[in-house]
């Protein structure tokens, strides 16, 4: 037996803040909300965002506050998806390694997060 994925869960100062940042990147549905936890749920997986008092954001590039982990999202039109994560809250990182096939932000929590053509008709052929 095996146990199928659920989802990611990601530690923050404030869950419904961070919630409602990647449901207007990504869309997903309110779940569950508490002072304490969000779940932010689709159709086969869910985003959790749970509070921590001690949270300090990584610094990525800089390693002094390593990242655990980062998100990334399909996109084939990285010029309008990055119109829409800034109007939403995100910010795009000093450093953008490959800006034609992907770019970094930075979630309002500080959590590295990534759009990106790969997967997509308009990424590179690998990707398809």
């Amino acid at each position: 037996m095996t146990a199928p994925f659920w989802g990611v869960m990601l530690d923050c100062p404030d869950p419904l803040a961070l919630a409602e940042f990647y449901q207007q990147v990504a869309g997903g549905e309110l779940a569950v909300v508490t002072d304490a936890y969000v779940e932010l749920r689709f159709e086969t997986f869910s985003l959790g965002f749970q509070r921590d008092l001690n949270y300090r954001a990584p610094t990525w590039p800089d390693p002094r506050v390593p990242q655990k982990a980062h998100l990334d999202f399909r996109a084939p039109d990285l010029d309008a998806e990055q119109q829409r994560v800034v109007a939403a809250g995100g910010r795009p990182t000093a450093v953008q390694p490959a800006p034609d096939r992907f770019r970094v932000f930075l979630d309002p929590a500080g959590h590295p997060f990534c759009l990106t053509t790969w997967g997509t008709a308009s990424g590179p052929p690998e990707s398809r």
